[in-house]
């Protein structure tokens, strides 16, 4: 359900709220329970718009809104900026690569490479496709969790230089791994493997008439109003 900033909250509200309690009359009539306790409300917004305070009855259960979710392993918060994402991910990171760190001088290289994909970069790497279009400022935050990484295999000082280490491990900066991500969707929405969902959001450029460019596999570019979200959205990362 959409919901935009001059609607009538009452008249939302009141259809999440009819919505929810027939959900939840289905569940009951179908040997099945919603479960309340790990149901949770956010409000996606501007982060200068008011939304504390909303509040979602259902049945007996009073929901109020909160600040931020975890779906899928994937924290998602109000605003959208995905900082408490990153925040969680650096933390994990730098939990595993110190662990793997009191250990690094009895291990080889390529056993240290492989703890490293397998407990920092499969974390690195999960969900990054969500991550395009955050401030440098937060991605910096998980480019300093690779390169920690990559000093580790590579036994590296910190004052060395970063780029000949992560060209010699042929790891690609966070920044491009997630754009990687989209790019590998894309290809599969175009060659139809990809989800249908996926595959409706892409548009292949058909010009009108014959032009040299109709080979050139290009795509339309929807129009966004907004920058902070609709400049993210799947389709305009395509470009």
């Amino acid at each position: 359900m959409v919901i935009r900033p001059q609607d009538n909250w009452n008249i939302i509200v009141a259809s999440l709220e009819a919505c929810l309690n027939d959900i939840s009359a289905w569940m009951n009539s179908n040997t099945l329970k919603l479960n309340q306790e790990k149901t949770e409300l956010i409000v996606f917004s501007h982060k200068y718009q008011h939304t504390k305070g909303l509040q979602l009855k259902v049945g007996a259960q009073t929901f109020e809104a909160v600040q931020a979710v975890r779906n899928l392993g994937v924290h998602f918060d109000s605003s959208l900026n995905m900082e408490k994402q990153i925040n969680s991910i650096a933390s994990s990171c730098y939990h595993q690569i110190r662990n793997i760190g009191g250990i690094r001088q009895f291990i080889t290289t390529d056993a240290c490479k492989t703890l490293v994909h397998s407990l920092v970069t499969s974390r690195l790497d999960y969900g990054n496709a969500l991550l395009v279009g955050v401030s440098d400022t937060l991605m910096s935050r998980l480019q300093r969790v690779q390169n920690t990484a990559a000093r580790l295999v590579t036994r590296t000082r910190k004052r060395d230089h970063i780029t000949p280490v992560l060209y010699l491990l042929h790891w690609l900066p966070v920044r491009f791994r997630s754009q990687y991500k989209i790019l590998m969707y894309t290809y599969k929405a175009i060659n139809g493997t990809a989800p249908e969902y996926l595959q409706e959001l892409v548009t292949v450029y058909r010009p009108s008439r014959s032009l040299r460019s109709e080979t050139e596999s290009l795509l339309c570019v929807p129009n966004s109003r907004t920058v902070t979200y609709g400049n993210r959205c799947f389709g305009k990362l395509l470009v």
